[in-house]
This record gives structure tokens, C-alpha cells and sequence, in this order.
């Protein structure tokens, strides 16, 4: 520590304003990983089957987690091994791009499981995710610096092109205010200590 000790002498508001920007542009910069979800039925028909898929496909691309749920309503209960035939069938198709985070489980009359994107797939949607933050940012700026600019453009005139008119002074404003009498009296009142 310095001898005598140095201090510096700061604007607090300020100080707390820039740790705010800063905060936020850290927030921006982070990627935020949703657990999607995507229910089945045991009686799901083949497209149905695939669009699901697809869709769980595209989360997982995006980065997200997904937890794929097999429904059971009414006597379906009994045949569980069916639920277990379709998340394994899920695995199979989408085994390139996840990896089974949390194995399939029943819970009440459900049974699901979480799927997580592959540390390559998750590597690729964390470059996007970046690169779309930095272009975000430099819009952002282009649209401040337009804004400093004061919306003028080449030749001195706003961008509407026409000359900005100046308020004229009115003086006959003026004149007529002052021949209104003052409240209280009306016109053409005599004055006060005057004869009526």
C-alpha cells in the first residue's frame, strides 16, 4: 500500500451506471440453455414420429436440452415396453447430434428422458449464438452513432430535406395581451378610487 495512501475521487452514479453496461453486455455474450420439451404417445404414428424428431433435431442444434415424454392415458400403462421402443428409436435417429443425459424413467404415467446436445453441436450453437450477439452489437452502435449524428446528412439540411422553419416573433400577440384588462375587472371598468 502506498504511503501516504493514494485515493481517487469518483462519481458513484457513474461508477454504478458503466458496472451496469458492463453486466449486461456480459448477459448478451452468455448463452441460455432451455430444456424443450416434446411429448409422445405409445400409439404415435410414423410422420407424427419423424416431425417430432425434426423438431427435436433443431433443439438440440440451437443448443438447447430435450426431454422427450412417452404419454400414457388408460390401459396403455400395462405396455410400458412400448414407451421404451420409442425413446430408443429416438436415441437411434438422433445419435449424431446427442447424447441420452438422463436414461429413460417412468414418473406417475409417464416416462420420459433428457437429451443434450453433443459437445460438437453445443460448441457450434455457442459460436452462433456469439456471432449473432457481436452483429447485434454492432447494429446497435451504428444505430447510436446515427442517432449523435443528429439525422443530418450531406448539404446541412435534416433528412427530411426541407429547412427547419424558426418560430417568428409575433409583436401584435404582445400588443393585444396588453389591452386585456388585468383579472377581476371588466372592460371599460374604471379604475379603483375613480368616480362611477
Amino acid at each position: 500500500m502506498a504511503k501516504p495512501p493514494v485515493c481517487k475521487i469518483m462519481d458513484y452514479g457513474k461508477f454504478k451506471y458503466e458496472e451496469k453496461k458492463k453486466a449486461s453486455e456480459a448477459k448478451k455474450k452468455q448463452v441460455v440453455v432451455h430444456l424443450k420439451e416434446v411429448k409422445l404417445r405409445p400409439k404415435t404414428e410414423e410422420h407424427d414420429y419423424e416431425f417430432k424428431v425434426r423438431n427435436v433435431k433443431r433443439f438440440l442444434e440451437e443448443g438447447n436440452k430435450a426431454k422427450v415424454t412417452i404419454v400414457f392415458r388408460g390401459r396403455e400403462i400395462t405396455h410400458k415396453e412400448l414407451g421404451s421402443a420409442i425413446l430408443d428409436d429416438v436415441n437411434k435417429d438422433l445419435k449424431e447430434v446427442a447424447v441420452v443425459e438422463q436414461a429413460p424413467r417412468m414418473e406417475g404415467r409417464q416416462m420420459f428422458m433428457i437429451l443434450a446436445p453433443n459437445p460438437k453441436v453445443a460448441q457450434r450453437a455457442r459460436d452462433l449464438a456469439r456471432q449473432q450477439a457481436e452483429a447485434q452489437a454492432k447494429a446497435e452502435a451504428q444505430a447510436l452513432k446515427k442517432q449523435e449524428g443528429g439525422g443530418k446528412v450531406e448539404g446541412g439540411k435534416p433528412e427530411g430535406g426541407k429547412d427547419e422553419a424558426r418560430p417568428a416573433s409575433k409583436p401584435a400577440e404582445a400588443l393585444v395581451a396588453s389591452a386585456v384588462p388585468p383579472m377581476g375587472q371588466a372592460a371599460g371598468a374604471a379604475a379603483p378610487g375613480g368616480t362611477k
